[in-house]
């Protein structure tokens, strides 16, 4: 059961972290973790079973006593809302050197994912890497080295002081929503499971050329996949203002796009890619113990995979670059925050301002002529209420095939 945790307030800083450098992060480590979380997940119910979830439990992180079910729920949709933070990580151990030399791993992608308990509608809210939260107390599981906790410093800092269960308790504190399925990926996994998802069209306004990040794309559509689909996401100044949120809107392109593909070419149907996609995920994904659980994450697919791709909003967690007490930071925009989240514990669908919402039923022409051997109704139909509009997010639907900006600044 979601409940709603109690707001922080008045929280010192008492620890002292070592600072940490602006770094390019992996936008696309969400953008493959969510896919194996809406996708691959199905094919483990009757391919290869035993071994996925064997190598997935080996991998698996303590949340350190999460709120979780007490049993996994048995094959078959399933029957309850729930919540899973995606964490990318920009410097793993386990992957060299390849991709720059770090002082400490960050979190610098993290997406909570809600899915409403009738399964009619989700939201996946991107977490700017620089937005200012209040940390809680967290301890290393690992050196048993205890962190006090902090008023305002930035959420990707989490991660160094306590690994998954630290950042998963922060946004907890932020959101106000109770987490108790997590996953944590690394550069190497998105490029290995892009390969796997067998390729992503995205739309870009002009070419791209962003040699930081090893990006070459032309104008109008292309399909990416590997090592292109890393360096897409990962790149900061060949998209929007050329910030580090335009990657955000990058990220939502991407998994809206991948939403549409797999819905639309068979892919939960397609045995061996699915084969391949949870096979990717058993060895590039590390999940958190409840999550780690064949039959849980069968049963969480089965609940996503027929969603109305109007009801799957992608959006920002709602911020401003413009506080003076925190340059080049995000600050939450708490009021916003708040009316969000609260939708979102509710299981209440919104939109965004800028979507126009269709009609729920067809318009009758007032010049249309009467047929006057037409049947005559006797029901009065029931008209669905439009989600309410929530004035200030920024994000897409998944049905948004709008392209991304490129950056001419």
């Amino acid at each position: 059961m979601i409940r709603r945790r109690e707001q922080l307030t008045g929280i010192a800083r008492h620890g002292r972290l070592r600072r940490s450098h602006p770094v390019r992060t992996a936008l696309g480590l969400v953008a493959a973790s969510l896919a194996v979380l809406l996708v691959s997940t199905a094919a483990v119910a009757g391919i290869a079973l035993w071994q996925f979830s064997s190598t997935v439990s080996a991998n698996s992180i303590d949340l350190n006593g999460a709120d979780v079910p007490d049993a996994a729920p048995s094959i078959g949709s399933y029957e309850s809302g729930f919540n899973i933070l995606i964490v990318g990580v920009d410097n793993d151990a386990e992957q060299g050197g390849a991709y720059g030399d770090r002082d400490s791993a960050l979190n610098d992608v993290n997406i909570l994912v809600h899915v409403s308990a009738d399964h009619t509608n989700a939201v996946v809210v991107s977490i700017p890497r620089d937005l200012i939260v209040a940390h809680p107390t967290c301890t290393n599981a690992d050196t048993g080295e205890e962190f006090s906790s902090m008023s305002a410093r930035p959420v990707n800092e989490a991660m160094s002081r306590g690994g998954l269960p630290c950042v998963v308790h922060t946004i907890e504190e932020l959101t106000g929503l109770e987490i108790p399925f997590a996953g944590l990926a690394s550069f190497d996994g998105v490029v290995r499971m892009s390969d796997a998802v067998g390729g992503v069209p995205i739309c870009l306004t002009e070419a791209i050329n962003d040699p930081l990040a090893d990006l070459d794309l032309p104008a109008g559509t292309s399909v990416v996949s590997g090592s292109t689909a890393l360096a897409f996401l990962r790149s900061r100044h060949g998209v929007g203002d050329g910030g580090d949120l335009s990657r955000i809107s990058s990220q939502q392109i991407y998994l809206a796009s991948l939403m549409r593909t797999v819905q639309g070419d068979g892919t939960f149907t397609n045995l061996p890619k699915l084969f391949s996609l949870a096979s990717a995920a058993a060895t590039n994904i590390k999940l958190s113990k409840p999550l780690a659980n064949t039959d849980t994450m069968v049963s969480m697919a089965l609940a996503l995979k027929d969603i109305d791709l109007t009801r799957l909003v992608f959006v920002q967690y709602p911020g401003t670059t413009d506080d003076p007490d925190f340059p080049n930071k995000v600050v939450p925009l708490q009021g916003l925050a708040d009316t969000m989240f609260a939708k979102i514990l509710a299981d209440e669908p919104f939109a965004l301002a800028a979507e126009d919402p269709e009609p729920t039923e067809t318009p009758v022409d007032p010049e249309a002529p009467i047929d006057p051997e037409a049947p005559v109704a006797t029901d009065t139909p029931v008209i669905e209420a439009a989600p309410e509009v929530l004035d200030g997010l920024t994000g897409r639907t998944a049905n948004d095939e709008s392209c991304a900006q490129a950056f001419t600044g």
